[in-house]
């Protein structure tokens, strides 16, 4: 459901997936697989993105990406 996907992070850590890798095919490898590197996947001037931010590094506590704090979406923040 909307809003409960990160828990997906936590199943591809317990199947053996590091949390940078499941971020990075989160973010970089889907822009790929659309052929839209160009646009998405990084934080990068000109880029279109979803800025989270989390209480702790998520590589050291997975389960901090399903408690989200705001969501910047250009520019603008959202709790």
């Amino acid at each position: 459901p909307h809003g409960k996907n990160a828990i997906e992070f936590g199943y591809l850590l317990e199947a053996g997936i590091p949390v940078l890798e499941s971020l990075k095919a989160a973010t970089v490898t889907n822009a790929a697989l659309l052929g839209m590197t160009n646009e998405l996947g990084q934080l990068k001037e000109g880029f279109l993105a979803d800025i989270i931010a989390v209480d702790e590094n998520p590589t050291k506590n997975v389960k901090t990406l399903e408690n989200v704090v705001f969501v910047m979406k250009e520019g603008v923040v959202y709790k």
